[in-house]
């Protein structure tokens, strides 16, 4: 959930991790890879501390995460090579603006960076993406819904309404499904503002309203 026009380290530095670190896969997107729908090789986009990417390495996927923070990506291979995890490679970069992996990815997963993008730079990301991308290859986008979490002119993130999304995608992509879904994140609880009304996990998560974008890389 990085934004490369920003400097993340500050957030991957703390103590605490940050808001969008729930120490495992967003749940939305740990039901496609228990129901098989991965295909390697797996493009982790704004991957930060990467619990998607080693979760898709230890079903024997073959991954790369790239982050435009330095200090996740350390924090990424440092956790993998503890795992064991050989299949999982990361490295930093601009994710609106990289090359060096043409044609290789057969599955692109967005566990809510795309949302955090200034809108000016979303479609230099999906054509970053689309170059990296394999023949016929999936993406699936998890992002917040406008105003899951207050108004982006006080610090919330940017969401989307369904149609927006879809627009935005659909210039270069192939959208094959967009449906409502659930965005967790790292927050305690309050009395007043918009993380006030959410509802928990068992494990204290908040559970933002968002969607679940599927497309595909037309021929």
């Amino acid at each position: 959930m990085t934004e490369p026009s920003r400097d993340w380290d500050v957030a991957y530095r703390q103590e605490t991790p940050p808001p969008w670190s729930i120490g495992r896969p967003q749940p939305e997107l740990a039901v496609l890879i228990d129901e098989g729908n991965i295909r390697s090789d797996v493009l982790d986009a704004g991957c930060g501390h990467a619990a998607l990417s080693l979760a898709l390495a230890a079903r024997g996927h073959t991954v790369v995460g790239l982050d435009s923070s330095a200090t996740a990506i350390q924090a990424a291979a440092l956790a993998a090579a503890e795992q064991g995890l050989t299949t999982a490679t990361f490295a930093q970069a601009d994710v609106t603006n990289f090359r060096g992996y043409d044609g290789r990815f057969s599955t692109i997963m967005d566990s809510g960076l795309f949302h955090a993008l200034p809108p000016e730079k979303r479609q230099d990301y999906l054509q970053s993406i689309l170059r990296a991308a394999a023949p016929g290859a999936a993406l699936y986008i998890l992002a917040f819904a406008t105003g899951a979490l207050g108004d982006a002119d006080h610090g919330g993130p940017r969401g989307f309404t369904e149609t927006e999304l879809r627009e935005a995608v659909s210039t270069l992509w192939r959208v094959d499904d967009l449906r409502p879904a659930k965005v967790y994140g790292n927050a305690g609880p309050s009395s007043d503002g918009p993380l006030a009304h959410l509802e928990r996990d068992e494990d204290g998560h908040f559970m933002a309203p968002g969607f679940l974008l599927t497309a595909h890389k037309p021929d």
